[in-house]
């Protein structure tokens, strides 16, 4: 039977009134009926009264209706959300496949697509209505699903966007949890790290979002019973639900940037983390964004640390750092405020170098391989500025061919410090060599044989000059003993009239064969002082056995204690020739000796004062002098007084 199909997408008034005088029943042939009942498609037969007159088995369990159910239902009891059949036919339209809801027997509503046509007998008279009906609920599903997975990917691109746009990125990141929280439908999203490595694991929270409601949700009491399972999957994306109170959680790892503990948490009540693939691919997007924003933050963070620590090295340096063109033109100045060539960088950068110094100190600094452009490194050392007293030297390190780095140092104290170990070495070794002369000569004359009386005085003669070495041996290892600290003194309570005598015995020898008299000014009962007892006697024997030796005969050495501003005071007051104003500051410097001292060829080393103050400063005491030429000298040690 070659039946004609037409839509009836526009039905018209006519065509209706022919449909109304027709049979209701429906009735098809044997193999119709066949092909009716096989086809894979779900297909209603409708007359024209907008009635189901029968449907095949697809559509009815489709429906959930048996076909007794079905015959004679109203489509407006199937069909849902308006009306869709009475339209007007369009000869020639063949197409007429639209959307609907369709309302199943239990209630339940399913999104189909409905094709219907009209069929009509021999004469072209229409006899009733073919609706083919298909499922169309999986695409649906997936187009919503495509939908949301879109609009996710929007927002977290505009998150993104927002991200690497802003200069605070902390802030950044709570956006995008905000972003992220809200888009999957969560009430809560954290950046958390579980600390494990010194003793009970602990939750550092980073960032968090959450809901507005939620405010109160205490996050790190939510992650805390999850921390084992946590750090046995730290590789992995964990999830469980909690009863109570009831809330999903899951945790996805941030791999690389808070070690191997860092995750993205996420708290849900409503889907229970029952989310479909395309939304773990969301949250995974996420989670690489902010673990990309989170070592962007540690690298600017490095970066900025690198340049603070840079910055303090260069400015706590003692040089003055300047940095040129070719040209000759300050590019960049860096100099510590206490630098005799300090200028404040704003003055001088841009400026050229020639403009500030004189060109032929200039050009000595470059050196001539540097004139065009900068080849080799240049090293200058010692030259003078007008303007300066100091000496410097110059260090010209090339950065590229445009620009070099050139470093002045201030280097007088060092060419100071040269002079004084030369000087040092100078006169330590005349001091030993002096009497080692004289060892040497006596050693010869005693081999050359002489009287008794000559052999006598050349023996005493070399144990005088052999004492006297050891002697300035000795000192020598103790400055050197107290400069690095190797010699520690015990300061213990004690009593200093006991010391002060027995300095004076040991003294006593030599100022009775030179007729000067000790005599000792102190109050009645103990003097107690903060000391060492070894080392105050070398002090006082080595003061009062300078005041006998710089005494004429005959005269008194008086050593006077008394207490005044804290101290314990001790002087020592001889009626010697004295010292001159200039000589006074350098009477504590190693191997220094006056020059009248000199003149006089009075014996000495030149170390002993300078022994003399380093012990007295290391028992926490001070020592002075006062002096006048031909009119005595006297030295007043302070002593810390003991509590």
């Amino acid at each position: 039977m070659d039946d004609k199909t037409l839509p009836i997408k526009k039905l018209s008034p006519e065509i209706k009134a022919q449909l109304g005088r027709q049979n209701k029943n429906w009735e098809v042939d044997q193999l119709g009926r066949a092909l009716f009942e096989q086809t894979g498609e779900c297909v209603f037969i409708i007359d024209m009264d907008l009635r189901y007159l029968t449907a095949n088995r697809q559509a009815l369990l489709l429906l959930g209706y048996d076909e007794r159910e079905i015959s004679g239902m109203s489509v407006s009891n199937v069909i849902s959300l308006g009306e869709t059949l009475d339209q007007q036919i369009v000869p020639g339209d063949q197409s007429n496949i639209y959307e609907r809801i369709l309302k199943k027997k239990d209630g339940t509503l399913i999104p189909v697509e409905i094709s219907t046509s009209i069929v009509s007998d021999e004469k072209g008279l229409p006899v009733y209505i073919q609706s083919i009906v298909r499922d169309i609920s999986e695409r649906k599903a997936t187009e919503k699903l495509l939908k949301r997975n879109a609009q996710s990917l929007s927002v977290i691109s505009e998150a993104t966007a927002r991200l690497l746009r802003s200069p605070n990125i902390e802030s950044g990141i709570s956006e995008v949890l905000a972003s992220l929280g809200k888009t999957l439908e969560l009430f809560g999203c954290v950046i958390f790290q579980v600390d494990d490595f010194s003793g009970a694991p602990q939750i550092q929270i980073h960032y968090q979002w959450l809901e507005q409601n939620e405010s109160g949700f205490d996050v790190e009491s939510a992650i805390n019973p999850f921390i084992e399972k946590l750090i046995a999957m730290s590789d992995e994306v964990f999830s469980e639900i909690k009863n109570i109170p009831e809330y999903s959680f899951m945790a996805v790892p941030i791999q690389g940037v808070l070690g191997s503990r860092g995750f993205l948490g996420m708290f849900d009540r409503r889907n229970r983390l029952s989310w479909p693939l395309a939304d773990f691919d969301v949250v995974q997007t996420a989670t690489n964004l902010i673990g990309a924003a989170l070592q962007r933050i540690q690298y600017e963070e490095t970066i900025r640390l690198n340049e603070f620590r840079n910055r303090m090295i260069v400015e706590s340096l003692p040089d003055l750092l300047i940095r040129i063109d070719p040209n000759g033109v300050i590019l960049d100045y860096n100099a510590n405020p206490n630098h005799p060539l300090f200028v404040h960088r704003d003055m001088i950068t841009g400026r050229k170098l020639k403009e500030t110094w004189p060109e032929e100190i200039v050009d000595r600094i470059l050196g001539d391989e540097n004139k065009k452009n900068f080849t080799a490194p240049h090293w200058l050392e010692g030259f003078q500025l007008p303007f300066s007293s100091s000496v410097y030297e110059s260090r010209l390190h090339p950065i590229n061919l445009n620009e070099a780095l050139i470093i002045i140092r201030d280097i007088s104290d060092m060419l100071r410090l040269n002079e004084m170990k030369t000087d040092f070495i100078n006169r330590a070794s005349h001091e030993l060599r002096t009497p080692l002369t004289a060892v040497i000569l006596m050693a010869d004359l005693i081999q050359q044989g002489g009287t008794q009386e000559e052999l006598d005085e050349y023996w005493r003669i070399m144990r005088n000059e052999l004492n006297r070495q050891k002697k300035l041996i000795d000192s020598l290892l103790m400055a050197g003993r107290l400069e690095s600290g190797m010699m520690k003194l015990e300061s213990v309570q004690l009593d200093l009239l006991p010391v002060l005598k027995e300095s004076m015995d040991a003294v006593n020898p030599i100022a009775n064969k030179k007729g000067v008299s000790l005599k000792l000014e102190a109050p009645q009962g103990p003097v107690n002082i903060l000391g060492d007892n070894g080392a105050l006697q070398q002090v006082f024997i080595n003061l009062i056995n300078n005041a006998v030796k710089f005494s004429p005969e005959g005269s008194q050495i008086k050593v006077i204690v008394n207490s005044a501003d804290g101290f314990i005071k001790v002087a020592i007051v001889d009626q010697g020739m004295g010292i001159s104003p200039d000589a006074i500051s350098h009477l504590f410097e190693k191997f220094y000796r006056a020059k009248n001292v000199t003149v006089a060829e009075i014996p000495g080393s030149g170390i002993g004062l300078y022994i003399v103050k380093s012990v007295i400063e290391e028992l926490g005491g001070k020592i002075e002098v006062s002096s006048q030429l031909n009119n005595g000298t006297t030295f007043t040690v302070h002593l810390q007084i003991a509590a």
